[in-house]
């Protein structure tokens, strides 16, 4: 063995290394006549063509390494070489890629010494007559792992272990992803891990491998692609080695006989792993890679909905099927992930394949099950399954996983019996998914990924242990998450240097309280637009662009602001309707409109601070025009709440019965999906579809009305509820007043000081025609006893008269 290479080592290492790893491998005439036949592996698409027999009679061989080539002693070590240049060329012969070895001149480096590329990629070196002075022999995958053309030069230069890692590092194990090299030449034989792993070990024993590295590997005739995962690099003098698994090419360790590989399949899924009897061995099957990180999804603000996924749906498939079986479990079948529109579902979708190592996933769109040909909906159903069907039956346990993802589920799979087509297509579609996910003949190697905005309209056996069991709530994002998607959003602009330092994504986070992950995009997109409008030079009949400012161009804070006022969330304050009830402000005529105010701020408190108080109802009751709706939108608009809602009649005139409830119905269950959520029920009698005469209503949405007044929000929500009526006594017959916890009188304007208090706070008259107005009142009507909303509306009618004060005077007398 090299000296060069020992002084990295102890004598434990080197007792445990197989010399003849290290040795020369160059292949004598014989054994290059043997594989003349052989097609190149310096190109990487080109695949071997010989019979099998002719590669398992050269694996015989000591795979293409002749026992008369082996070197009988250690070769003396060679000064120390500086970094110098060489140029990339094609290996000598397959044997070198077999190896996974790199051919070099006797005149440059060592035999069987590690060399450092382009101060990243760590190969060992075998000498070749056939390679000229200054030239360096890669095959098809190294050219491609260093990405490398021919001819191109490279920075090459001696390598040490211990001086790169400063310690006595190898490998205690490894993950590896295998293919067939070429899909044509894809086999159904069993392959066993421990034989896999001790054949690599044999193979490769004393080289260096780094993650991402690429290499060829043949075992008993077939020949694989090999991606290394990760690898976990072990100092000889750890008493306790960690188990932390490094996916980073930085990381370089040296393969040893105590060394293990687990297996993993390739993207192709081809190669039939099985795994070995131990406890200790990985499952090949493993649905998520070795190398995966939740992190690299690209999906912010679900660290807890990714953990209880993974939990529940993926931590049992990761296990040896040994331990399963020992426990006694059966895989999860179903997941399903329901909440707003926007949150990240699809997305998951989309990312989801990136995680897992199996099948293609099949991404289906709810109706696209539909057919209008009888039994085809059906058949559709059965058609999803019939691959995983055949595996099963073929594999049995080992077969790979096979992933169904259905979107918008909830536009198919409804509640039995509730549709009114009369054909019972929906119902058969239900029934044929609920047999194929837990029927007779069951299947342990699927799951099936459901997404929906309404899991209320699911059909109800779906959701039961066996299909649908994992159901996972996707929340809006905390202002946490909303950091962690703007720094998603904004990741190319902060690499590039387009994002300017003012800009605070934890500001950005606290300003866009209920976001949804889609709604950070678009304000992300609507900001972008803002400055690159700088940079536009609109003209009359040419746009041109600037050339100056386009050099300087930034996403700055005052862009993200400007984008706030165009983005809004659809689950955020409703301000339109609210502000259109306060068109004119609130005017404190009286300590009754201080009171109300005040009692309204302290219900706020309460619902945001009590641990008991996670619904608080309240009543607000007076007279048509005393302000109500006003006095309950001004108490919304104060509270800072993200969430604000108003049901009002103008949503629902001229809607069906049926389509009331549900909007109802749809509007209180949206008020639970933020933490802190206001609802606004202006005219409750209205609602009802209440009139005097009869008297009439729907009872039907007054007992809506009343179990989602009662109904509690989920244990981390919390709602407060201002409803608004001017009939009073009409409640207590319906006998909803139970419903609220409190209720509160707004009175009328009652007395000529509040009048007076109104003129002045509106700018009505100067103070010498006030004076007049309340004098001559107080001779005619005393007591005012007028909503506010008839006393502005008077006063704005008076403004335009030829003699306002006495045009007031005759409009409040007559009212």
């Amino acid at each position: 063995m090299d000296k060069f290479k020992l002084s990295s080592f102890g004598k434990h290492v080197v007792n445990n290394i197989n010399p003849a790893n290290y040795v020369n491998h160059t292949s004598n005439n014989n054994n290059n006549n043997n594989n003349e036949n052989l097609h190149d592996f310096n190109d990487a698409e080109k695949f071997f063509d010989e019979p099998k027999s002719e590669i398992q009679s050269n694996h015989s061989n000591h795979s293409f390494i002749s026992e008369k080539s082996r070197p009988s002693r250690i070769e003396p070590r060679r000064p120390p070489m500086t970094s110098f240049e060489l140029h990339v060329a094609n290996s000598p012969n397959n044997s070198y890629a077999l190896a996974n070895v790199v051919a070099v001149s006797p005149s440059d480096f060592p035999n069987n010494s590690y060399i450092l590329l382009d101060n990243l990629f760590v190969f060992t070196t075998r000498h070749s007559n056939e390679i000229p002075p200054k030239t360096i022999g890669l095959n098809g995958n190294q050219r491609t792992w260093g990405g490398w053309s021919l001819n191109q030069s490279v920075q090459v230069r001696p390598f040490d272990l211990v001086a790169y890692t400063s310690k006595h590092s190898y490998i205690g194990n490894m993950d590896v992803e295998i293919s067939f090299r070429s899909r044509g030449k894809a086999v159904n034989t069993k392959f066993e891990q421990d034989d896999l792993s001790r054949h690599f070990v044999k193979m490769f024993e004393s080289q260096v491998f780094s993650p991402t590295q690429y290499l060829i590997f043949e075992y008993k005739g077939h020949i694989f692609d090999v991606k290394i995962k990760g690898l976990q690099a072990i100092d000889i003098g750890d008493v306790q080695p960690k188990p932390h698994v490094s996916t980073k090419i930085e990381t370089k360790s040296i393969l040893t006989n105590q060394s293990h590989v687990s297996f993993y399949k390739g993207r192709d899924g081809l190669v039939n792993l099985t795994a070995g009897s131990s406890l200790q061995t990985s499952n090949p099957n493993a649905v998520i890679r070795p190398d995966f990180k939740f992190e690299d999804l690209g999906v912010g603000g679900l660290d807890k909905e990714f953990t209880k996924i993974f939990r529940r749906a993926f931590a049992s498939r990761i296990f040896p099927p040994a331990v399963i079986e020992k426990l006694g479990i059966s895989h999860v079948k179903g997941l399903l992930l329901f909440g707003p529109p926007g949150t990240g579902k699809t997305l998951i979708a989309r990312k989801i394949g990136t995680m897992l190592n199996a099948k293609e996933p099949k991404i289906v769109n709810g109706p696209e099950i539909l057919s209008k040909y009888v039994g085809s909906s059906e058949e559709n159903i059965r058609n999803l399954f019939k691959d995983a069907e055949a595996e099963y039956r073929a594999k049995g346990e080992e077969s790979s996983l096979h992933i169904i993802i259905f979107d918008e589920l909830d536009s198919v799979f409804k509640q039995r019996g509730s549709r009114g087509d009369g054909t019972g297509v929906g119902d058969n579609v239900v029934n044929q998914l609920l047999a194929k996910m837990d029927g007779v003949d069951q299947l342990n190697n699927i799951l099936v990924i459901g997404m929906t905005n309404r899991k209320d309209l699911i059909d109800s056996a779906l959701l039961r242990p066996g299909r649908f069991e994992v159901q996972v709530e996707i929340h809006l994002p905390d202002e946490e998450g909303r950091v962690q998607i703007f720094e998603i959003q904004t990741k190319k602009m902060r690499e590039n240097g387009m994002l300017a330092p003012d800009v605070n994504l934890k500001e950005l986070a606290a300003l866009t309280k209920n976001f949804s992950g889609a709604e950070i995009e678009g304000l992300v997109k609507s900001a972008s637009s803002f400055a690159i409008n700088k940079t536009v030079n609109i003209g009359k009949g040419s746009t041109k662009l600037n050339p100056k400012e386009l050099s300087q161009l930034r996403v700055t804070r005052a862009d993200f602001l400007n984008a706030l006022d165009e983005v809004t969330p659809a689950f955020g304050v409703s301000e339109e309707d609210l502000k259109t009830c306060v068109e004119g402000g609130i005017i404190n005529y009286s300590e009754s409109v201080d009171n109300i105010l005040k009692h309204g701020a302290r219900y706020v408190r309460q619902v945001k601070k009590s641990d008991r108080s996670r619904l608080v109802s309240l009543l607000l009751h007076g007279n048509a025009g005393a302000g109500k709706t006003a006095l309950s939108a001004a108490i919304a608009l104060n509270s800072g709440f993200p969430f604000v809602r108003m049901i009002s009649p103008n949503d629902i005139a001229g809607m069906s019965e049926a389509a009331k409830i549900a909007y109802i119905d749809n509007t209180f269950r949206d008020a639970y999906k933020s933490p802190l959520n206001i609802l606004v029920i202006d005219s409750i009698e209205t609602l009802v579809d209440w009139v005097p005469i009869g008297p009439r209503f729907s009872n039907n949405i007054l007992q809506v009305l009343k179990v989602a007044l009662k109904r509690k929000p989920p244990q981390d929500k919390r709602l407060l509820i201002l409803t608004t009526t001017s009939s009073y006594s009409v409640l207590r017959q319906m006998d909803i007043l139970s419903c609220f916890d409190n209720e509160i009188d707004v009175p009328d304007v009652g007395n000529l000081d509040e009048l007076n208090n109104i003129m002045i706070e509106t700018e009505f008259l100067d103070d010498a025609e006030r004076v007049k107005v309340i004098n001559q009142l107080a001779r005619t009507r005393p007591a005012i006893n007028l909503g506010i909303k008839k006393i502005l509306t008077n006063i704005e009618t008076a403004r335009h008269d030829e003699d306002p004060a006495n045009e007031f005077i005759d409009l409040i007398v007559n009212s």
